[in-house]
């Protein structure tokens, strides 16, 4: 596939990483074409079968990564308009409220997923990556067992084109349900932002479901 990551920040290092390992091209843009640049050379050294450059547009990618803060990227996709039809989205946002760290900035009964999706219903929106950290996406493990990514979404096929580039970076996905789902793997979050600091995690944790 070809993996489109709107953001060259340290979540777009990483699921680009995550993409190459697993044999996508990646294509990145920013607002910045430099640091989109800058990005580019330091993802080439993993581009062992596969591509990285920067680019002007989304160009023919089959999936687009909106790896930019909320609620940058719901705007972001609204302002694509059709060019955005029946693409698709992966939301990776958390609309955590950072200047108080005591909540979510989303209205009860929704969730940013929800609103990228409103605000571009052309668009086919998965929620996924929003309950991994930046660091354990580079190796895709932590303590060695492969990450777990979280999906959300309405739409089978899209559910099925993001838990292959999940898979084919050595990670498990798992399906959480419908787009509605993301309310709580926002809060999720969340929560796990909270715990950082006061368990000393140093954001090199993860969520994983074992039985």
């Amino acid at each position: 596939m070809i993996v489109a990551i709107k953001g060259a920040g340290r979540m777009a290092r990483g699921i680009g990483t995550r993409a190459l390992a697993g044999g996508h091209e990646v294509h990145l843009l920013d607002d910045d074409p430099e640091r989109a640049e800058r990005l580019a050379a330091e993802l080439a050294p993993h581009a062992a079968i596969a591509q990285v450059q920067a680019v002007a547009d989304l160009g023919d990618a089959d999936l687009v990564v909106v790896a930019t803060p909320y609620p940058a990227g719901r705007d972001y996709v609204a302002g694509l308009g059709d060019l955005v039809n029946g693409a698709v989205v992966v939301d990776i946002s958390n609309p955590v409220d950072f200047t108080t760290m005591d909540g979510l900035r989303t209205p009860p009964g929704t969730s940013a997923a929800e609103e990228m999706a409103a605000a571009s219903p052309g668009a086919r929106v998965v929620k996924a990556f929003n309950t991994t950290f930046a660091k354990t996406l580079e190796t895709g493990e932590v303590a060695g067992r492969p990450l777990d990514v979280f999906l959300a979404g309405d739409d089978t096929r899209a559910k099925e084109m993001v838990a292959d580039l999940v898979e084919s970076g050595g990670m498990r996905p798992i399906d959480a349900g419908p787009l509605r789902r993301a309310r709580e793997l926002e809060a999720f979050m969340f929560l796990n932002l909270t715990l950082q600091d006061r368990l000393g995690l140093n954001q090199e944790s993860a969520i994983k479901i074992l039985s």
